[in-house]
């Protein structure tokens, strides 16, 4: 079967079987063809959530569906591929945040949307990185532990200096790769490439940056410019995303480090088994998990998140 061809196929099925598939940002593009809804995770849930599907296939990783089950908890979820976890989502636990708290009583807790379902269940409010200065400056109290990602945390802190943010040892591993000589370097080879970057990179890096945001926020800045070359600091895939989008532009990768190996996890070959019903792992979350998970991304809903 040639890439067109299962391609088609899985076209076909998912409108036999009534099967919404999300695809996040980082997946390939041969996946992105197949997909009902492209982005950023959270926006991907509320696509989920707003779908008449009676399952949906998230390519993506484990929080991810996770999120999309607490939304549709009368959805069958699915996990294309079983392994595709997320380091940064998992770096933290229930135990550890309760202790914390428990210690510093005057806190709230602020989860990134990166984070799994156990963790949310013990946080007061949810963002995502397009949505965290916003929400973590309206909130009406100071103090505030913001978690998992230190890097993303740092980025908020700087432009809420109104509040006390405090950060934990945490983050992205495969943004945290990219190093300030790796940036310094791409633009000295690509003078006037303008320089892209998620915030969960490394401040030093993020300083270098002529925009920080998230991934669809660093693909729309690049589809709208009139610049001609962008120096993506991101997962690679972006790149030739946007060379598909922008056929005009030059794209350069920030670091050939720059790639989530869990989100390459999942090839076209598994959605085609999840949409013949041979594989993918279906999210399975009870009601009180669900229910105590659910309100710190309401919290974020009611800020405008």
């Amino acid at each position: 079967m040639t890439t067109y061809e299962m391609q088609q196929e899985i076209i076909r099925l998912k409108k036999e079987k009534n099967i919404c598939i999300l695809v996040h940002a980082y997946q390939t593009h041969d996946i992105w063809e197949v997909a009902d809804f492209i982005g950023d995770s959270f926006g991907l849930t509320q696509q989920a959530a707003k779908s008449d599907a009676e399952t949906v296939i998230m390519c993506g990783v484990q929080f991810m569906a996770e999120t999309v089950k607490m939304l549709s908890p009368q959805k069958r979820v699915l996990l294309a591929h079983d392994g595709a976890g997320c380091p940064m989502a998992e770096q933290m636990d229930r135990d550890m945040i309760l202790r914390y708290r428990e210690k510093n009583p005057g806190y709230k807790v602020v989860a990134y949307i990166n984070t799994t379902a156990e963790l949310k269940t013990v946080c007061d409010v949810a963002v995502t990185s397009s949505s965290a200065v916003k929400i973590i400056r309206a909130l009406p109290y100071d103090k505030i532990l913001f978690i998992p990602d230190c890097n993303l945390g740092d980025w908020v802190r700087k432009q809420v200096p109104e509040k006390q943010i405090e950060l934990l040892n945490g983050g992205c591993p495969t943004h945290a790769r990219i190093t300030a000589a790796e940036a310094q370097a791409a633009k000295a080879a690509h003078p006037d490439a303008l320089l892209l970057v998620h915030p969960e990179c490394r401040p030093e890096v993020t300083a270098l940056a002529d925009y920080a945001g998230s991934t669809t926020g660093i693909m729309s800045y690049a589809e709208k410019s009139d610049a001609k070359e962008f120096i993506i600091g991101t997962e690679s895939s972006i790149v030739q995303h946007l060379q598909f989008s922008c056929p005009g532009k030059k794209f350069y990768p920030l670091s050939k480090e720059c790639v989530c190996h869990n989100m390459r996890l999942t090839t076209l070959g598994d959605v085609y088994d999840c949409v013949c019903g041979t594989s993918g792992r279906e999210i399975e979350m009870d009601a009180e998990t669900i229910a105590q998970a659910r309100r710190c991304i309401d919290e974020m809903l009611a800020y405008g998140g």
